[in-house]
């Protein structure tokens, strides 16, 4: 099957951790991922929340062509667009603000990601993450309709308005050597089901990694479920999307 293969990062190739920089990425995961992009011809690619250089941390030393900030930046081929914090002076202003209300709050994290800003409460007691929810809500509200929140697991993150990892797979689906493959979207949040819609629409595959409903047509339970498969894939050569459980 000719497929271009896209991969959340964040519950998906690595488990989600209590804070955002404790991931850990399993040994083995880079070799795996460069071998199966070298099969694929080189149609694979990050699709994260991240801000690249970030995903270049945990997956050192390799440099993936990859989408940050829910598409905000790409890279292909080496060469890096989007995603200069000085672009958004607006957002810039409210993660001021974000930083100055929410340092009466226990255990929740503001990260800031130039671009974007994502305020995260896994850590804290359900007062003080209603409240986090809360400025977060405020702060997007503030900011109009230039900029858009989007709610995932224990996290709000806003983001600008155009940018989804809907239309950073389908700008990667605009050239090569993406274009012209069948897409195949793996990821784990509820953030991520704008994008299954979207491959699913363009006749690609999309598959959920966890539980929850989703309109991906395929599921996994788990990162281990993924890697493993991502391994075998590499390892023996057959990528058959098409044979994963049903959703």
């Amino acid at each position: 099957m000719d497929i271009a293969l896209f991969l959340d990062f964040d519950g998906t190739l690595a488990e989600i951790a209590p804070r955002p920089d404790a991931v850990q990425v399993e040994p083995g995961l880079v070799e795996t991922l460069e071998r199966l992009r070298d099969r694929l011809g080189g149609a694979l690619a990050i699709v994260t929340g991240r801000p690249v250089s970030v995903i270049d941390g945990f997956l050192a030393p390799a440099r993936l062509d990859a989408a940050g900030l829910h598409g905000v930046e790409r890279r292909v081929g080496g060469a890096l667009s989007g995603g200069r914090a000085e672009d958004h002076p607006a957002l810039r202003r409210q993660v001021e603000r974000l930083h100055a209300e929410s340092r009466a709050l226990a255990n929740v994290l503001i990260e800031d990601k130039g671009a974007s800003v994502a305020v995260h409460w896994r850590l804290a007691n359900a007062d003080d993450a209603g409240r986090a929810e809360a400025l977060v809500k405020d702060a997007a509200e503030a900011l109009g309709g230039a900029y858009r929140l989007q709610l995932g697991k224990a996290v709000g993150e806003i983001v600008p308005a155009q940018a989804t990892k809907a239309h950073a797979i389908r700008a990667f689906l605009e050239q090569a050597p993406y274009a012209g493959r069948r897409p195949v979207f793996f990821g784990d949040d509820r953030t991520d089901e704008i994008a299954f819609a979207s491959v699913n629409e363009d006749g690609g595959i999309a598959v959920r990694v966890g539980d929850g409903d989703t309109v991906a047509s395929r599921r996994l339970p788990d990162p281990a479920a993924v890697r493993a498969l991502l391994r075998d894939w590499a390892e023996n050569g057959t990528i058959d999307p098409e044979a994963l459980p049903p959703a």
